[in-house]
C-alpha cells in the first residue's frame, strides 16, 4: 500500500505522509486502523505493526469521539472536522492530548483521519483565561473586604460598648456572641485577601515540601484513602516561599483528600519539564506537581469558576482553599492548572525554576 485515493484523486505516497508533522490515520470500513504515520505513532505511542488491524478503542482511553467522527464522515461522505478533540493513548497513561481532527472518506469507504495536536496553544489560552480569572477575582475580593471590614468594626466595637452597659450579666452573652462572629467574618475577609506582605525566598529541594505535604495528608486522611508518591528525583533546587508554597500544595491536597470521602487514591508526582509554557511566557525548565485523584471529578458547572472565591462543589467546603492556592502560585510566577473526569481529576501546580524577582 503506497498511496490512496479520495474522490479518484491520489493521496500523497505513504513516504510522503510519513514525513507530515500531522498524525494521520487511515481506518477501515470495519473500523480497524490500516496505516499511522510517523507522526501519529509518536503521538499515540504505537508502531504500525502494533496498530495494524486493531480497533480505535485498543490506542485509545476513550475511542468513543473520534469513533462518532469517523461514522459522521461515513455518513456524510465530506470531511468532518472537531476542534478541541481529546485524544488520550492507552500507552500514554499519564498524557492526554487537545486535538483538531478531520476525518475524510477516501476509496473503499476507507477514512483517513488527520490529528493536529494543539495541545500547547490551548493551554496557552486557558492559562491565560485563568491568569485573567486570577485578576479579576483579586478585584473583586479587595472591594468585598473594602465593604464588609468597616461595618464588622463598627458592630464589633458597639457590641462591647453595650456590654459594658448592660445590668444583667446573663445578658452579655448575645453580645459576646456578637463580637466572637464578627471576629470569625474578619478572619474570613482576611482568608479571602490570602497572605499578605513580602515573600521570603530560599533556594530549597522541593521535595522537601512535598514531603511534608504528604505526611499532613496522610495524617489527616480515613484509613481506606490511598496516598501513592511518584517523584522525579532529579529535581534540581527551586527558589520559593517555603511557608506559601506549603500552603499551596496543602490547600489541592485537601481539596483532593475530601472529595475522596473515606475512600479512594491519591497520587503525588513530581515532574521536570523542559521548553514548558506558563501562561504565554516560556521557561526552560519547569516544576510540575500533580495531585492526581480518582473521585468524582469537578462539576461541570463549576468548571469555569473552581479558582474563584467561595465556589465550592462541597456543602461544607469554604470555597477558598484552591482560590488562595492560585493567588500564592501566580504570586511565584506559576499556575495551577486541572483536568477533570468521573475518576481521574488531575491538579497541576507548574513553577518556574527560574530566579524571580522578590515580592
Amino acid at each position: 500500500m503506497s498511496e490512496w485515493r479520495t474522490g479518484g484523486v491520489a493521496l500523497l505516497p505513504q513516504a510522503l505522509l510519513d514525513s507530515l508533522r500531522i498524525a494521520i490515520l487511515i481506518v477501515d470500513p470495519l473500523g480497524h486502523i490500516e496505516y499511522v504515520n510517523a507522526s501519529a505513532q509518536t503521538l499515540l505511542a504505537v508502531g504500525q505493526k502494533q496498530a495494524w488491524g486493531r480497533p480505535l478503542s485498543d490506542i485509545l482511553q476513550d475511542a468513543a469521539p473520534l469513533q462518532a467522527l469517523i461514522d459522521r464522515a461515513r455518513r456524510e461522505t465530506d470531511a468532518i472536522a472537531h476542534r478541541g478533540l481529546r485524544i488520550a493513548p492507552l500507552m500514554r497513561m499519564d498524557s492526554d492530548f487537545v486535538t483538531d481532527c478531520t476525518a475524510t472518506v477516501i476509496e473503499h469507504d476507507r477514512v483517513l483521519v488527520e490529528i493536529a495536536d494543539t495541545t500547547r496553544q490551548s493551554r496557552i489560552t486557558r492559562d491565560a483565561a485563568l491568569l485573567a480569572q486570577q485578576g479579576g477575582s483579586r478585584l473583586m475580593v479587595r472591594a468585598l473586604a473594602h465593604e464588609i471590614k468597616n461595618p464588622l468594626g463598627g458592630l464589633r466595637g458597639a457590641a462591647q460598648l453595650l456590654e459594658r452597659e448592660l445590668p444583667d450579666t446573663q445578658l452579655r452573652e448575645y453580645t459576646q456572641l456578637i463580637v466572637r462572629e464578627a471576629d470569625r467574618l474578619r478572619k474570613l475577609v482576611d482568608d479571602l485577601l490570602g497572605p499578605g506582605g513580602p515573600q521570603h525566598k530560599v533556594s530549597l529541594n522541593l521535595h522537601e515540601i512535598v514531603e511534608h505535604v504528604y505526611r499532613l495528608l496522610r495524617s489527616e486522611a480515613e484509613e481506606d484513602v490511598l496516598i501513592v508518591r511518584d517523584y522525579d528525583p532529579s529535581l534540581p533546587p527551586i527558589e520559593v516561599d517555603r511557608d506559601q508554597m506549603i500552603q499551596t500544595m496543602l490547600n489541592i491536597g485537601r481539596n483532593a483528600v475530601q472529595v475522596l470521602g473515606g475512600a479512594g487514591r491519591l497520587v503525588i508526582r513530581t515532574r521536570a519539564l523542559v521548553g514548558s509554557t506558563i501562561a504565554t511566557r516560556r521557561h526552560r525548565l519547569v516544576a510540575s506537581i500533580q495531585f492526581e485523584d480518582d473521585g468524582p471529578g469537578v462539576p461541570p458547572e463549576l468548571a469555569d469558576t473552581i479558582f474563584y472565591p467561595l465556589v465550592t462543589g462541597r456543602t461544607s467546603g469554604s470555597g477558598l482553599g484552591l482560590a488562595v492556592a492560585q493567588d500564592l502560585a501566580t504570586r511565584h510566577g506559576g499556575l495551577i492548572e486541572f483536568d477533570s473526569r468521573p475518576g481521574r481529576t488531575i491538579f497541576t501546580l507548574l513553577l518556574p525554576f527560574e530566579e524571580l524577582t522578590h515580592g
